[in-house]
């Protein structure tokens, strides 16, 4: 199989993963450059993963063999580095978020379609073991008919481990654009798109103090909200609630639950690949652990770009496309709208759910 080489910009806490996938999981997927505004972060981590070139952003986006770019700059460059990435005629993967606004996303995605290329983004954890299991079970009618869903993200912000969290508390950042994407493309995966949505948020703290090293001491001062609550009506009528927090010390709250007219689903975390499943149908007295049926259930970040590789191999829709991380985009920027004007809001975008991944994938394939 021939190999689509890989162009990685920004060399960051999150760029170890995927250079080791890409670079070792897929079959189809070769790390050919990489590259960051601090060339030395480059030059480490090619030394790491043995990538044969590090070097500067123009030189990577003229590199002609490089076919697919990803993106794991920090929200506020998302934008400038995927237009400059598909002027150059790449493809571009990029992290969550798309991009910072919806004109922004929607100028992305455009440029894209002028081009001839594919754009797309994280995460990708909704193509793990876990979530496809559950979309399976959900798709097979285990538990009939979902009327409703619960999703919750709480935590005390990062500021306590992450060795630069400020762009956390920044625009692009806070608990609903950091780890929002997560439940939401797992919630879209499993019910699919969303058409009207509610939320209330609040900005509890106004400062962070910052408790990890290197920047032990300093004051982020907080701009985004960090409490955020969400209602979403869902196209099929089905009703989802989510709270992504930066201000909970403690909660025993379950990741996601799909409740349906035959049983209630709980589903794994949405920021890792694998289980555990739970399922309670009508009339049990308990939950029962389901197995998990697919691959890619271990850290398998990067499966989003060997998909967009098969696609640009086959001609198939890859998974984690522009419709998912734009439709993504728009319910957060919608939950914010919602508590400012003080009304429901009507979403403009919309998907088709991404297909299933087929069962009995060979590990390190994603088509049979």
């Amino acid at each position: 199989m021939d190999k689509v080489k890989i162009g990685i910009i920004g060399c960051g806490n999150i760029s170890s993963i995927y250079m080791k996938n890409l670079s070792t999981m897929f079959d189809i997927t070769e790390v050919s450059a990489c590259a960051d505004i601090i060339l030395e972060n480059a030059v480490a981590k090619a030394k790491e993963f043995d990538i044969k070139k590090a070097c500067c952003v123009e030189e990577l986006l003229s590199d002609p063999d490089i076919k697919i770019v990803v993106n794991l700059t920090t929200p506020s460059s998302h934008f400038e580095v995927s237009m400059a990435a598909l002027e150059a005629g790449k493809n571009v993967y990029v992290e969550k978020p798309l991009a910072l606004t919806r004109q922004q996303g929607i100028e992305i995605i455009n440029k894209a379609k002028e081009k001839g290329l594919l754009v797309g983004g994280a995460p990708d954890t909704f193509l793990g073991g876990g979530m496809q299991t559950c979309r399976k079970l959900i798709d097979d009618g285990w538990i009939g008919t979902p009327v409703a869903a619960t999703a919750f993200m709480t935590c005390h912000g990062h500021e306590s481990w992450h060795p630069a969290p400020d762009f956390y508390y920044k625009t692009g950042g806070g608990p609903m654009f950091d780890m929002g994407p997560y439940y939401l493309t797992a919630l879209l995966s499993l019910m699919g798109p969303v058409a009207n949505v509610s939320g209330m948020t609040k900005k509890t703290f106004p400062t962070r103090t910052i408790t990890s090293k290197p920047h032990y001491g300093e004051i982020i001062d907080v701009d985004v909200a960090t409490h955020v609550t969400g209602l979403l009506e869902f196209e099929s009528g089905a009703i989802g609630t989510i709270i992504t927090s930066f201000d909970v010390w403690g909660a025993n709250l379950p990741f996601i639950e799909i409740y349906g007219s035959l049983g209630s689903l709980k589903v794994p975390d949405p920021n890792t690949f694998g289980g555990p499943i739970l399922i309670n149908l009508a009339g049990q007295s308990e939950w029962v652990e389901m197995p998990i049926a697919y691959g890619y259930t271990q850290n398998s970040r990067g499966v989003g770009v060997a998909d967009m590789a098969y696609s640009l191999l086959s001609g198939r829709d890859h998974r984690a496309n522009s419709d998912l991380t734009y439709h993504v985009l728009d319910i957060m920027h919608a939950i914010e709208d919602s508590s400012k004007e003080g009304k429901h809001i009507q979403l403009k975008s919309t998907l088709i759910r991404p297909a299933a991944l087929p069962l009995g994938l060979i590990p390190g394939e994603l088509d049979k």
